[in-house]
């Protein structure tokens, strides 16, 4: 049990660059679709399909796709980000500031000085370099019974993800979630690069490796467990 809790607090979203030079072996690979495989889904209806990239050239179109920022998410990102240890410890939820690209730290998406319209950007800094691209896909029409909108479904692939996340981990293996791809106009460029059939949706994409070292190591912060958990009745704080 000791072991467990000490991967769940440890494991981490790995922002930075990975080893170009250092491939997942496929062994390790299989593993972690083997845990993910084993997680349970609603209604056992497993309603998902796996891509895995490692192919140099497709790794290096897909980093060369471009969408717009948006507005809206640097509103709402600007709204959970810290500017200071201090206040990251205080708040003790969204992300420190320093942990995103420059560009990603402020309330409003850069601005194409020609167009006055938000600037496009590439995957290119995530994703150049990286070793394996893993895209989860979703068939919307299959859904357990009685959940319309799928929402059992998506915390299904959150429970997927969340077991090949961890298997990765203790295999000593980073493990980074880009959502620009279930996204359009991305989602679109990728299904058409790797022939996703199109009733499928993007889901959840992530990539695989070995990050490289960094000289800062990023805070992490979680709420106490007195802070969410309500015992009997929502009005009594904790399990005391």
């Amino acid at each position: 049990m000791e072991s467990m809790m000490r991967l769940m607090t440890e494991r981490q979203s790995a922002r930075m660059l990975f080893d170009p030079g250092r491939r997942v072996p496929k062994e390790d690979l299989k593993t972690i679709l083997e845990a993910g495989r084993w997680a349970p889904t609603p209604h056992n209806m497993q309603n998902y399909e796996v891509v895995i990239v490692d192919d140099p050239e497709l790794l290096e179109e897909i980093a060369d796709m471009k969408r717009p920022v948006s507005d809206i998410f640097m509103e709402e990102n600007y709204r959970n980000l810290s500017f200071s240890e201090e206040e990251y410890r205080r708040k003790r939820v969204g992300l420190l500031a320093s942990a995103l690209p420059p560009f990603m730290r402020g309330p409003k998406a850069p601005r194409d000085e020609a167009t006055g319209k938000p600037q496009m950007t590439s995957l290119e800094r995530p994703l150049r370099g990286s070793p394996v691209l893993v895209i989860m896909t979703y068939d919307p029409r299959r859904r357990a019974p009685a959940s319309e909108g799928d929402f059992l479904g998506i915390m299904g692939l959150g429970c997927v993800m969340e077991n090949m996340w961890l298997m990765a981990a203790s295999l000593g293996i980073s493990f980074h979630i880009i959502s620009a791809l279930a996204e359009e106009p991305l989602e679109s460029e990728v299904k058409r690069l790797l022939s996703i059939p199109e009733k499928l949706k993007v889901a959840i994409t992530f990539r695989l490796g070995y990050a490289l070292p960094v000289q800062q190591q990023y805070l992490r912060v979680r709420r106490d467990v007195s802070e969410f958990a309500h015992y009997n009745r929502y009005e009594s704080k904790g399990v005391d």
